[in-house]
């Protein structure tokens, strides 16, 4: 006599959990792909605001003290003085022109420094401080730090080394609500970005480690020390 074979009934959970694994991985899929249209698209296309940006606001807005305009405008590689560029490479990052987006030569010699004895000082390239503006934020993680990289060589893989130099310019910050050359140059010395100086131009590099603490307009003896390392660095690396 034959038994009655009945179909074995699927357990809710695992249902569930399979679900659960095809949305991340639809999720994971279509990040990846909205990453790198928007990185394509920024090369031509100027950014207006940064992650950055939207944090002071969210920030303003958090602790009660409303809504404050960012000042930021916005202008092309050709309209920024040759003395910006060479500033920033001269304080930011010497070897911007022979590392593809990570210096690891600058990152083992900072890890044998810090092992050493020495302060830990960072590492980061002009590169990877863009993909941290434009679209990460300040907060400190592996999770952030593992965007940062995917950002970093999506930039250097479809962007030119004067493209990321120009976002840089543009987007990072120089002030309480102040970013981009441009603005910084207005406001500090009344002039368009074209005509900022060597000096100028190495005073608001020097204060790119921390310019809510090291002021442009109020320059304390160290970042005078600062500027004039800047300019050194500039003669130095023929800019």
């Amino acid at each position: 006599m034959s038994r009655n074979r009945h179909p074995s009934k699927k357990q809710p959970g695992i249902s569930i959990l399979k679900r659960i694994k095809r949305l991340f991985v639809y999720g994971f899929v279509i990040a990846f792909l909205v990453s790198i249209a928007l990185v394509a698209l920024l090369r031509f296309v100027p950014a207006h605001t940064s992650a950055f940006m939207l944090q002071d606001h969210v920030e303003d807005l958090v602790s009660g003290r409303g809504y404050r305009a960012i000042d930021q405008r916005w202008v092309s590689r050709s309209k920024i003085s040759k003395y910006a560029f060479a500033a920033v490479i001269a304080s930011e990052d010497q070897r911007f022109y022979r590392h593809h987006g990570i210096d690891f030569e600058a990152v083992y010699k900072a890890y044998k420094q810090h092992m050493n004895g020495g302060k830990l000082r960072g590492a980061s390239t002009i590169s990877q401080q863009v993909a941290k503006n434009l679209f990460l934020t300040s907060s400190k993680s592996f999770a952030r730090k593992a965007l940062e990289v995917w950002f970093t060589l999506l930039i250097e893989g479809l962007w030119s080394k004067h493209r990321i130099l120009e976002m840089y310019l543009n987007i990072a910050e120089f002030g309480d609500h102040l970013y981009g050359i441009e603005a910084a140059s207005r406001h500090y010395f009344h002039i368009p970005a074209k005509r900022l100086s060597a000096r100028q131009a190495a005073l608001l590099a020097a204060t790119l480690p921390n310019p809510a603490i090291l002021r442009a307009e109020r320059p304390s003896p160290y970042l005078l020390r600062r500027q004039n390392w800047i300019l050194g660095q500039m003669r130095n690396l023929n800019y």
